[in-house]
Order: C-alpha cells, then sequence, then structure tokens
C-alpha cells in the first residue's frame, strides 16, 4: 500500500463520531499492509475489552474428562473446554477441525464456526508452580486469584503484575515487593495504600513520591525520608507520629485513606503520569520513547493507541494492541498476544513465537496462518487445514479480497471487511464478564443497545457467617478460626463493582495480615478491585489548559474531576 501524505476525517461506524487518521497512522497502516480503520480508536479499544475475561473464573466440566475444573469460560458459554494439560497434550489434535475456504459466505463467519468447533484452553497460564486460581499469567509462583501478570510470586487478588513478589491487593506494580492496597509502582518495597510511586521504601498513604522513605501520607517528594503530610521530622519523631496515627486500627485506617485521598487533592498532578519517556502521551507510561495514545505501558518505543502492555521487555512499533506484550513488534489491531510475536493482525491469544498471522485465535509457536483456531507448531494453514507455501501464499490474497467483496456485518449493521478485529457478538463472554466494562461502564440495557451479551448475576448459595462490622478491629485480635467463616462484604451487593457479597480469608491472606500488622478487609475483593482502581483513569484524553502557566495540555484527567493538572515544565519546576 502507498502511503497517505494527508489526515482524513472519518465517521466511526461504531459511535458514529468523527476521528482523524493522520499521516503517522497512514504510514504505520502501509507498513503492516493494512486498510485504516472504520472504528474511532476508543470504539476499537472497547471492541477487544469485550473479548478480555480477566478476573472471572467458573467451575465447569472439562468436555475432554469431565472433571471439575476452573476455567475463564462458563459452562453456559457453549465452548467446549479442556483443561490446559490436556489441551497442550497430543490427546487431541486441532488439524481435525479443518474445514475447506467458502468464498459464497464471509470469512469471518466461517472463523467464528470454527471457533465454535475447537476446544478451548481452560486457563491461560505459561509455566505456573503452585498457582491453581490465577489466569493470563506467564510464570507465577504460589499465586493465588492473580491476574495479567508474569514472573511474579506469593501475590494474591491482584492484576498487572510484572516482576512483583509478596504482595496483596495491589494493581499495575513492576519491579516492587511486599506492597499492599497499591496502583501504579515501580521498584518499590513495603509501600500501602499508596499509588504513583518510584523507587519508594517504607510508604503509607503516599502519591507520586520518587526515591523516598518512611513517609506517611506524602505527595510529590523526591528522596525524602521521615515526613508525614509532607513536613519533615526527625526519625524519633517520625516513629513517635507514626504511633500516634494507629492506623493498624480498621476503624482508623478508613479514616486516614479518607484523609489522605482528600490531601492528594491539594497537590498538582502532571498531565501524564510516568516518569524516564521521550515524546509520549497516554497515561501511566514509563521508561518509554515515542507512545502515543496509550496507556499502562512499560519499556514501549514507537506504539500508538496501546493499552496495558507492561512486560518487559517492552514492545515496538504496534498499533491497536491491548494487553501483554513481551517483546511484540510490527503487530496490528491484537488483544493478550504475547510473548515473541512479530507481524500478527487481528488476532486474539496468539502467542510464543509467532510471526504472520491474521484472524487467528488461540495459536502458538507457529507462523503463517490465516483464520486458525487451537493450533500449536503448525505453518501455512488456513481455518485448521494445512496448504503447502505456494497454495497458502496464492490463497490469502483472495481471502483478503473475498472478506472485502463480502464482508460479515453484525446484528448492529456494522460491516467488517479485511481490516476490521473480530464482531464483538463473537466474543465468548459477556459485556459484564470483559475489562471492557472497567473502562466504558454500562449497564445491561445500555450493552443490550450496543448488541454486547450480558450475563446476570449467579444466585447465592451460602450463608453468611460473619458481618463485617463484627470483623475484629486489630490483626492482633483476629483469630485462626476466621479461616472458616464466610465474610459478608461491607457493600452487601449495593453498589456496581460487582460484589460477590462475601469473601472467604486464607491462611496465606491471613500470615501476610499478621506479618505486616494490617486489619482483615472489610470488602470481598471485587470491590477491593474496584476500590483501588477508581485512582486509575480511563482511556479517553482531553484537552485541557495548565492550572499554572495557561498552556494547552492533552490529558487523561478529565476537566470534571477535581484534580489540579500542569504542563510538564510548570509540574518539574515546582515538584521534580
Amino acid at each position: 500500500m502507498n502511503t497517505q501524505t494527508n489526515s482524513e476525517t472519518k465517521v466511526c461506524q461504531s459511535c458514529k463520531k468523527s476521528f482523524v487518521i493522520d499521516v503517522q497512522d497512514f504510514t504505520f497502516y502501509a507498513k503492516v499492509d493494512v486498510p485504516p480503520p472504520t472504528w474511532c480508536s476508543l470504539c476499537r479499544a472497547q471492541r477487544r475489552f469485550a473479548f478480555r475475561n480477566e478476573r472471572n473464573l467458573y467451575k465447569i466440566k472439562s468436555a475432554a474428562t469431565g472433571k471439575d475444573i476452573f476455567s475463564m469460560y462458563s459452562q453456559e458459554s457453549g465452548y467446549k473446554v479442556y483443561e490446559k494439560d490436556v489441551w497442550l497434550s497430543d490427546a487431541w489434535d486441532p488439524m481435525e477441525y479443518g474445514v475447506d475456504i467458502d468464498f459464497n459466505k464471509p470469512f469471518l463467519e466461517q472463523v467464528r464456526d470454527l471457533w465454535k468447533n475447537v476446544p478451548m484452553k481452560n486457563l491461560n497460564v505459561v509455566n505456573g508452580v503452585g498457582s491453581d486460581y490465577v489466569n493470563h499469567f506467564t510464570n507465577p509462583k504460589n499465586c493465588y486469584l492473580a491476574f495479567n501478570c508474569s514472573d511474579s510470586e506469593n501475590c494474591m487478588y491482584s492484576n498487572g503484575l510484572t516482576h512483583t513478589l509478596d504482595s496483596v491487593d495491589v494493581s499495575h506494580l513492576g519491579k516492587s515487593e511486599q506492597c499492599y492496597e497499591s496502583f501504579w509502582l515501580t521498584s518499590c518495597a513495603k509501600t500501602f495504600f499508596s499509588a504513583e510511586c518510584e523507587s519508594c521504601v517504607n510508604m503509607l498513604f503516599s502519591k507520586n513520591c520518587v526515591g523516598c522513605s518512611d513517609c506517611v501520607g506524602c505527595v510529590g517528594l523526591r528522596n525524602q525520608k521521615y515526613h508525614i503530610w509532607n513536613e519533615s521530622y526527625s526519625k524519633e519523631e517520625y516513629f513517635k507520629k507514626l504511633a500516634e496515627l494507629d492506623w493498624n486500627s480498621h476503624q482508623n485506617l478508613e479514616k486516614i485513606k479518607k484523609q489522605a485521598h482528600e490531601f492528594w487533592l491539594k497537590f498538582p498532578n502532571k498531565y501524564l503520569v510516568g516518569s524516564h519517556n521521550s515524546d509520549v502521551s497516554g497515561s501511566y507510561i514509563s521508561h518509554s520513547k515515542n507512545v502515543k495514545d496509550s496507556f499502562l505501558i512499560r519499556e514501549g518505543e514507537d506504539l500508538r493507541y496501546c493499552q496495558y502492555m507492561q512486560e518487559i521487555p517492552g514492545s515496538k512499533d504496534c498499533y491497536d494492541f491491548s494487553i501483554w506484550g513481551g517483546n511484540n513488534q510490527l503487530d496490528y489491531e491484537c488483544c493478550a498476544c504475547g510473548i515473541d510475536t512479530n507481524r500478527i493482525k487481528f488476532c486474539l491469544y496468539v502467542q510464543e513465537g509467532v510471526h504472520d498471522i491474521e484472524y487467528s485465535v488461540l495459536c502458538s509457536s507457529s507462523a503463517n496462518l490465516f483464520g486458525c483456531v487451537g493450533l500449536r507448531k503448525k505453518e501455512y494453514c488456513i481455518l485448521n487445514k494445512q496448504y503447502s507455501r505456494e497454495e497458502y501464499q496464492a490463497l490469502v490474497p483472495k481471502i483478503i479480497q473475498h472478506m472485502k467483496d463480502v464482508p460479515y456485518q453484525d446484528t448492529k449493521g456494522r460491516v467488517y471487511s479485511y481490516g476490521e478485529f473480530f464482531p464483538p457478538e463473537f466474543s465468548p463472554w459477556a459485556y459484564n464478564e470483559t475489562i471492557a466494562f472497567d473502562y466504558f461502564p454500562l449497564n445491561a440495557a445500555e450493552a443490550a443497545a450496543m448488541k454486547f451479551a450480558w450475563r446476570k448475576s449467579a444466585e447465592k448459595s451460602f450463608s453468611i457467617t460473619l458481618k463485617p462490622e463484627n470483623i475484629p478491629d486489630r490483626i492482633k485480635d483476629t483469630p485462626d478460626t476466621i479461616l472458616n467463616e464466610i465474610i459478608g462484604c461491607e457493600h452487601a451487593g449495593n453498589c456496581s463493582q460487582q460484589c460477590a457479597t462475601a469473601f472467604k480469608i486464607i491462611p496465606a491472606e491471613l500470615q501476610f495480615y499478621r506479618d505486616n500488622n494490617i486489619p482483615v478487609p472489610h470488602l470481598c475483593p471485587a470491590c477491593r478491585h474496584y476500590e483501588r482502581l477508581e485512582q486509575r483513569s480511563k482511556l479517553e484524553l482531553y484537552d485541557r489548559q495548565c492550572a499554572k502557566c495557561g498552556k494547552d495540555i492533552r490529558t487523561a484527567y478529565s476537566p470534571n474531576k477535581p484534580e489540579i493538572v500542569y504542563c510538564e515544565s510548570c509540574y518539574n519546576a515546582e515538584v521534580a
């Protein structure tokens, strides 16, 4: 394809709003040989996110053995699901499901039919040890209910971890250890109830601190220690004041958390959360170069419209790539793909040393696949049928032209020619099972109007044995018998956070609370997750002015929210 030298304004097929495709975008599309998109960047992200069930596990029967297994697919999904060990074995052959191309029907429809027939892997876990209740995890060791992580150990109730140890209820941490109830930390230790800190130790209720230790309720400090509410103390005075705060009482803890979040609002925020960057836009970006309109990126380079790519080594030269990473290059419109991928397009769960793959699902260690599902160590296949190299190279251009001539049309009338990701109605999950619900919240009626599926909450069959108000105020007063209790969530389902209404404490969790003198939480893991991620901005960027100099800035901080936002130069002059 020829590179276009002018920007174009288009109307999104999905939201009907106008969006701009600029020269930089056209250059990338030419490089990977795809037409420009017909959906805006936010709708494209929402579409990909609707294919990502990150945190829900279901107990189902294996279609291979009949055993009870945990799965990211519910029994009602309609998919055949094998336990991972069977799925990875030679006990079955995904090539047996191969079909001929039918040029009389849309190709995407044929991919969907194949997808419904080929067995799925119950969990996407690579090299797991002692971690039966995790998903989307590479190299977990002794982890529990941790999701979308890599190379982490002894972590619980968390997501978005990379090289993290011994941490509980944390999100988006890299190279950190012994942290609790925190968000977006890098190279931190013993950091609790904090956010956006780097290279910090022994921190409580703090935000945006770098190189600090032994601080409480602090904001924007650099290379400081023994501070409380940004005031300096001697070492002796600090520990005396810390004891007086008595944060180890649940009652006091909740008051201090509220005080801290109110205190944070008094200080300016840089227009973009991140550090060690060059020429980036979006938020939660670190150690990256030329990363635009992207979120939750570590060590990325030449990326645009990407999200959740925190694995190391970082990814390069990708567009519209959501989730995972680990040395991805020249990939476009993919979700949950990772570990040395190259030139893959419109793929889901394609991983581990793959290249030149399009419109495929759950394939690994393969190359030159088009419209395949569940293949391993294969090459030159279409719809799971083997072809010679010459046959494959002759057929693929014909399929692409057929996709343009006979595109798939979804139930909302949206057209999917070659160049579009899978239609949302292909997703094995309901909207509220996926991270689309996290970033683009909808209620059941709104989801139905947009033709997203919706899952009703399952009826609860348990009886609460311990009400939250009866949990001991301090961990030192909490007996071992709490391990036998079914604890009521304080929200009791009266929230929009997919409340489980009840939860249990496991032995490793109780030991963590005791080791760190932390009172037992009063919210279920789902509500804790959503409370924590309330700090995280959504994907949309806003045009604002620096609160100090009035300079135009583009930021993820919504104008409707109370944060003070500075441009980089004003922020660096005052804080950095």
